[in-house]
């Protein structure tokens, strides 16, 4: 049933669904393809590090025995992989743990059980590193994930194994999770396209730490990477929503479809760590092809955060989040997590009073492309090199900050290559809950030329 002329490995995820859709591949052709590249270049890469083929060769059949030609699932017959933290049923969860090694959860995470009923064919999960909590994926479970376009560096983390199967055409589509950067980290230092969703709309359960259940943590977001921007979008209507009856998620539409009518702020603050030349000189030049186009361009706006005090109030909700249950934290006390909500609040105000006169924000991502991996345990030991000069690793952060504090929706953006062939980008901000404004935004850039 194949057809010959299809370039599986560089078809998007819902060309993939259409060809199936079409009868022009079977789900089953898809899926062994897939299983094929994995076998072929996860080798030196080790992205993918839970292979469950034997399941997914069962899947794709049932989807080839009921496809109709009209089928509604948006990821018809598409494989695809998931971020080791994810549950998915059967298969170990462990977040880099060895003492996770042996914990199999038995029952699918929402956004997996929904991309499954959704037609996707899941064929493992992809590497992280230890508790989630580097921009290097690597972990005693699993071992070391390298970034495809250069194996001494980092691929990013947390969802670095996730990047680097879909810059490698492992597969078209991930899902990963975001509480520090950890989308769109990967997505930038890959090339690949990742969105953090607003706060709260694609659901949590299924991504916490192994064996345990509670309420959703605060920060963290759960979402879709694909390697188009369209795919994001389709992604996300997906796996938005609640898990309970009594409330239904009602995104509004984006808030332009044409370039030249969306109102544009690219971030360039001085509170804000210093940027890289290869990385702030394609945003720049971004900036002039909008103007051409007809986008009104600012780069001040009033009424802007003070990015070193928000960044202060994130690190400490940050920390309260992430430390929680580990033996040496120190917990904050109810009434000073209370005032972070409080300050958490009143950047969402702030933001909303912006986002009246500006319809997106453009800023770096990361402040460099990929960095060579180091094996310093100490992240205040830990420096990166912009223009030739040593900044704290920890500064990064901030870049993450903007929309994890606030809880707003980002888009991860490929731009362009450094001289030595890495990739860069930016992140799309918009307003809460405008989701498909900056996704919407982000389809328009792919679609005229503007992104890599």
């Amino acid at each position: 049933m194949a057809d010959t002329n299809t370039n599986l490995e560089s078809a998007t995820a819902l060309d993939t669904a259409a060809l199936v859709r079409g009868g022009k591949v079977s789900a089953v052709e898809a899926c062994e393809a897939a299983i094929q590249r994995i076998e072929a270049k996860n080798g030196p890469l080790n992205a993918v590090v839970v292979k469950d083929y034997d399941r997914a060769r069962k899947a794709a059949k049932v989807i080839d025995e009921s496809r109709t030609t009209d089928d509604p699932r948006p990821f018809l017959g598409v494989p695809m992989t998931v971020k080791e933290a994810h549950d998915v049923a059967g298969l170990p969860t462990t977040w880099g743990f060895e003492m996770f090694s042996n914990f199999h959860p038995q029952e699918d995470s929402p956004p997996v059980a929904r991309l499954k009923a959704a037609g996707a064919v899941i064929l493992g999960k992809t590497n992280v590193p230890v508790a989630l909590a580097d921009w290097q994926s690597v972990n005693p479970v699993y071992g070391r994930t390298v970034n495809p376009y250069d194996h001494s560096r980092t691929p990013g983390g947390s969802s670095g194994g996730s990047a680097a199967a879909l810059a490698s055409g492992m597969v078209p589509l991930e899902f990963g999770s975001d509480i520090g950067g950890s989308i769109r980290f990967p997505s930038n230092f890959c090339g690949v396209w990742g969105h953090k969703p607003t706060w709260g709309i694609v659901p949590l359960k299924g991504h916490n730490p192994p064996g345990t259940d509670g309420v959703d943590v605060p920060l963290a977001v759960v979402g879709p990477m694909a390697r188009s921007a369209a795919d994001l979008s389709a992604a996300l209507d997906v796996v938005a929503g609640p898990v309970t009856a009594g409330w239904k998620l009602d995104l509004p539409a984006a808030r332009h479809a044409a370039l030249k009518d969306f109102r544009v702020l690219v971030l360039n603050t001085d509170d804000l760590p210093p940027v890289d030349d290869d990385v702030a000189g394609p945003i720049e030049a971004l900036a002039g092809a909008l103007e051409k186009q007809g986008a009104q361009v600012v780069r001040k706006v009033p009424g802007l955060p003070d990015f070193a005090s928000i960044h202060e109030n994130y690190l400490r909700l940050l920390n309260t989040a992430i430390t929680r249950g580990t033996p040496e934290a120190r917990p904050v006390d109810a009434h000073v997590y209370m005032n972070l909500l409080d300050a958490q609040l009143n950047l969402q105000r702030q933001w909303a009073n912006i986002f009246r006169d500006i319809d997106v924000v453009l800023s770096p991502t990361f402040s460099t492309a990929a960095f060579p991996y180091t094996d310093e345990p100490d992240w205040g030991k830990r420096t990166l090199t912009v223009n030739g000069q040593a900044i704290p690793y920890a500064s990064q952060l901030m870049w993450a900050g903007l929309a994890t504090f606030p809880g707003l929706p980002s888009t991860a953006v490929p731009l362009a290559r450094t001289p030595d062939g890495l990739p860069t980008g930016m992140q799309v901000l918009g307003n809460l809950y405008e989701d498909r404004t900056t996704l919407q935004f982000a389809e328009l850039l792919q679609a005229e030329g503007l992104s890599a």
